[in-house]
C-alpha cells in the first residue's frame, strides 16, 4: 500500500518523537493514501514561506496488520468523536501502534467544537458529520511500526 505525507521537508525517517501531541489521533506520524489530502497539506506550508514537498512511503500493511495494536474507524461515529476529543486535549486513549479514520478538518473540527461548546450533542454532531465523507489517515504511534513496516520511496517537492 502507498501512502503520503505532506510537509515543508522530506521526511525520510519519520520519527514521532518530533510530533505534537493534541492533533486527531494524538502524538504519531500522519500519512494518507490519499495523494491529494497530502498535497493539501504540504500546500500550509506555502503560507507560511516554506516549500511544500509530499513524501511516498510503502506500508507493508499485511504484515502491519498481523503483528501490531490497531483501531480503525470507518466512518464517523461517536467511538471516533470520542477519541478525536480525548486526543485533541491531550489525552491520548489506549495503547494503539496505529490508528486509522477520518481528518478533522475544517468543516468537521467546526462540529466537533460546536459539541465541545455545548451547541450539539452526540448525538446531533454524529447527525451532520455523516454528510461528510472523510478523508483518511493513518497515525503511527509506535515507532518500532514505522521502522518495520513503512519504507520511504521519494518526495515531491511541489510548485
Amino acid at each position: 500500500m502507498i501512502l503520503y505525507h505532506g510537509s515543508y521537508v522530506s521526511i525520510e525517517k519519520p520519527d514521532i518523537s518530533y510530533s505534537r501531541n493534541n492533533v486527531d489521533f494524538g502524538r504519531g506520524f500522519y500519512t494518507t493514501p490519499l495523494r491529494e489530502q497530502a498535497i493539501s497539506w504540504a500546500a500550509r506550508f506555502k503560507h507560511r514561506k516554506k516549500q511544500s514537498v509530499v513524501s511516498t512511503y510503502e506500508l507493508n500493511d499485511v504484515a502491519m496488520r498481523k503483528n501490531a495494536s490497531i483501531i480503525e474507524f470507518d466512518v464517523y461515529s461517536e467511538e471516533w468523536l470520542e477519541f478525536i476529543i480525548s486526543c485533541r486535549r491531550s489525552k491520548n486513549i489506549g495503547t494503539f501502534d496505529v490508528v486509522i479514520g477520518g481528518v478533522a478538518n475544517d468543516k468537521v473540527f467546526d462540529t466537533i467544537e460546536a459539541f465541545i461548546n455545548g451547541f450539539y450533542d452526540k448525538t446531533q454532531a454524529i447527525q451532520r458529520l455523516k454528510y461528510e465523507k472523510p478523508n483518511l489517515q493513518y497515525c503511527f504511534r509506535s515507532q518500532s511500526v514505522i521502522d518495520a513496516y513503512l519504507k520511504y520511496i521519494a518526495n515531491e517537492v511541489l510548485k
